[in-house]
């Protein structure tokens, strides 16, 4: 007898799928190239110039985040939509996890979005009007000048911890229901852990941001080492 899988049951997989191996994936490489701006502009700029050097990065960038980011997004939106918040009627600790998972993820939908348009594209009418992509050399400055604002550095960290808490939960969701973890205590003590991820996830970011204004980030200067490479004038020193 042939069994039949719903639609519905397979787009909540992919919607799984694609918020684990490629978006989550590239949230842990962006955390890692922009925790090089503890050392300053020189290791930074190279990080994101070794991206750019990337073969095919476009079709990378359109295959491996644009289009699965976009259907991630749009049908967690619809997700949310359809759920029906019952936190204050049965006030556990699972039920406002959810809670937070599905507030996260709208409020991503339009963090992201702008995110991608002041960064890569430069788009943002007031703010910075130099994209990222294809101007390496000008990197450390673009994201110095945009997290000198103090409205935009909150709301950046704000955006930094609903992607913490959004991927490391989902993490626990992806794991509970493809069933690789069963058990209720299993499940449980699995749950610590990506709490203990979410937080480790969302201080690596905050000090990657502030590295961008303050020398080492949080870190006193004296355990971050100043790059002594010399940077070729390619463009303005300040914006």
């Amino acid at each position: 007898m042939a069994i039949k899988v719903s639609s519905t049951f397979l787009l909540r997989k992919l919607h799984q799928l694609t918020g684990i191996v490629p978006l989550g994936l590239f949230f842990f490489v962006h955390m890692f190239t922009n925790s090089k701006a503890m050392n300053g502009e020189v290791p930074f700029e190279k990080a994101v110039q070794e991206i750019h050097d990337i073969p095919f990065l476009l079709f990378l960038e359109i295959f491996g985040i644009f289009l699965p980011l976009t259907f991630h997004s749009v049908y967690g939106v619809i997700i949310s939509t359809e759920a029906r918040a019952n936190v204050f009627t049965y006030n556990y600790g699972r039920n406002w996890f959810y809670f937070f998972q599905r507030a996260t993820g709208i409020f991503l939908f339009f963090f992201i979005f702008f995110h991608i348009l002041n960064f890569r594209f430069g788009l943002i009418p007031g703010l910075n009007m130099t994209p990222i992509a294809g101007n390496a050399g000008l990197s450390y400055n673009i994201v110095s000048a945009e997290f000198s604002i103090p409205w935009v550095m909150v709301f950046y960290i704000v955006g930094i911890g609903a992607t913490a808490w959004h991927l490391a939960y989902g993490f626990w969701l992806f794991a509970v229901d493809w069933g690789i973890i069963i058990g209720e205590n299993a499940q449980k003590y699995a749950l610590y852990a990506c709490t203990v991820l979410a937080f480790g996830l969302f201080a690596v970011g905050v000090n990657a941001a502030i590295s961008f204004v303050r020398p080492c980030g949080l870190f006193p200067a004296a355990l971050c080492e100043k790059s002594s490479a010399v940077k070729k004038a390619d463009g303005p020193a300040k914006f």
